[in-house]
């Protein structure tokens, strides 16, 4: 059993409230959980209204199924509409 850890920033510039912040944050979670059979959490920044990161994880028997996977997850979340990809940190 390997497990993977997908850790990613995600700046909302339209985010004018928490309210707003919520409703983008949940779209994405609800989406990549279907679309990638993964685990979503926000993890850090929940006060902050334009800053969201998120912790996914991943079990799989290989690694290299793990990783393109978390490719193809920052791959979507690069061309998301209204979430700007800053950063993101794999590890398997």
């Amino acid at each position: 059993m390997i497990t993977g850890s997908l850790r990613v920033r995600l700046l909302l510039r339209q985010s004018h409230s928490l309210k707003d912040k919520r409703q983008v944050v949940q779209s994405i979670k609800d989406r990549l959980r279907k679309g990638f059979n993964v685990s979503v959490a926000e993890v850090e920044a929940q006060d902050h209204r334009q800053l969201a990161v998120l912790g996914l994880a991943m079990v799989s028997n290989e690694a290299t199924h793990i990783r393109l996977t978390f490719e193809q997850i920052v791959a979507a979340l690069r061309g998301h509409p209204v979430a700007e990809l800053l950063d993101h940190e794999v590890e398997v």
